[in-house]
């Protein structure tokens, strides 16, 4: 069965879908329009590959019919540049038919918590924390997405014990979903005083923020506490209380027991804000642990280099002295580690997507 043949039962679905999604019952229904929503954007990118593909099909056999039956040698000159064009643009299209065709990680379009905590390492692990945070607060500027920070737990001498992140923007989950792991830095600290160079850790979790609808919360059973903010910020920080701390009772789905949840926000002056954040942070952490068991069955069923939760595996190392980053999974290296830090990491980005869609067009026999 070739591409077209494979693309070609999905349009009915897709004139369905744009149907379905202006109907008022289905708008209604929040969860359902955004299903809905979601599957109609990645079938319209199907179909819109699709009519470039049947186009360049269509090119190369005008090209040919003008070389064979054309008395015009420039007219079959053009035709002749028109086949190669269309002859090299076809196999690039039908990857790119291929990989929509593989189901999208419906998860890739949201925004993420990101945690960024320092791991061995005492100090200097504090200040490579502060070292990543800086890394993705240049790269998300980069690409014009929003990044706030929601907690924020200071290192002794600088950098961060713990610091907490919401990013928002254009496809944040599918992008940065990689990141999740062990970061290892090789370098001589600043707190170092005999020149020894040390290695030390940190660890990044990237979640994808849960929507409303996913997450059932009684909020009746939320006990918040509200006190006074600390740090940077001026007077009015230590004088109104508008930190908020939230308690709520969860029970592990896996284990059956109730575990409690303790969530603080101390993000803005504004009490209904942080009030409002925690409460993201409770979705999202809830939803984390509940939709643990899809990204295990996942693993499961093949070998995956997105990150499955296991925080304990080393993804990459930053060795200062040798001026390279590495990273373990696919065996990149950029020997620009100033770059790196400075926000320009989108071609590890890139191998790691290349790789991991290499693998997703195995497994789905494409």
């Amino acid at each position: 069965m070739d591409i077209l043949q494979k693309t070609e039962g999905l349009k009915a679905r897709f004139e369905e879908v744009a149907t379905l999604i202006t109907d008022p019952s289905v708008i209604a229904d929040q969860a359902r329009f955004v299903k809905l929503t979601r599957e109609y954007k990645e079938l319209q990118d199907i179909i819109d590959a699709q009519k470039r593909y049947q186009d360049c099909i269509n090119g190369i056999n005008e090209a040919k019919d003008i070389i064979a039956n054309e008395n015009d040698a420039e007219l079959r000159e053009m035709a002749r540049q028109e086949l190669t064009v269309c002859e090299e643009r076809l196999p690039l299209l039908e990857e790119e038919i291929k990989l929509l065709l593989i189901p999208a990680d419906p998860e890739d379009g949201k925004n993420v918590q990101m945690e960024i905590r320092a791991g061995t390492g005492g100090d200097e692990a504090c200040l490579f924390a502060g070292d990543l945070f800086k890394m993705y607060q240049r790269y998300c500027d980069m690409k014009g997405w929003k990044l706030t920070v929601t907690s924020v737990s200071e290192g002794a001498v600088g950098g961060f014990k713990e610091i907490d992140l919401a990013i928002s923007g254009n496809n944040v989950y599918g992008t940065l979903k990689y990141e999740s792991g062990v970061h290892r830095v090789q370098r001589v600290p600043a707190t170092e005083t005999q020149g020894r160079m040390h290695t030390s850790a940190a660890t990044v979790a990237v979640l994808p923020e849960a929507d409303a609808f996913e997450v059932h919360i009684n909020e009746g059973d939320i006990k918040w506490d509200t006190f006074r903010s600390s740090g940077a910020g001026g007077q009015n920080v230590n004088k109104v209380e508008s930190g908020v701390r939230l308690r709520y009772p969860w029970k592990n789905p896996n284990t059956g027991v109730v575990e409690e949840i303790l969530i603080e926000c101390t993000e803005t002056r504004d009490q209904p804000k942080n009030k409002e954040r925690a409460l993201s942070r409770l979705r999202t952490f809830i939803y984390d642990r509940e939709h643990q068991k899809y990204i295990d069955d996942i693993a499961s069923r093949r070998k995956t280099l997105v990150s499955t939760g296991d925080r304990s595996a080393k993804i990459r190392t930053y060795n200062y002295p040798q001026g390279r980053v590495t990273d373990h999974r696919i065996g990149f290296t950029i020997h620009d580690l100033s770059g790196f830090m400075g926000g320009d990491i989108q071609a590890c980005i890139d191998a790691l997507t290349v790789a991991e869609n290499a693998e997703r067009l195995k497994a789905a026999e494409l």
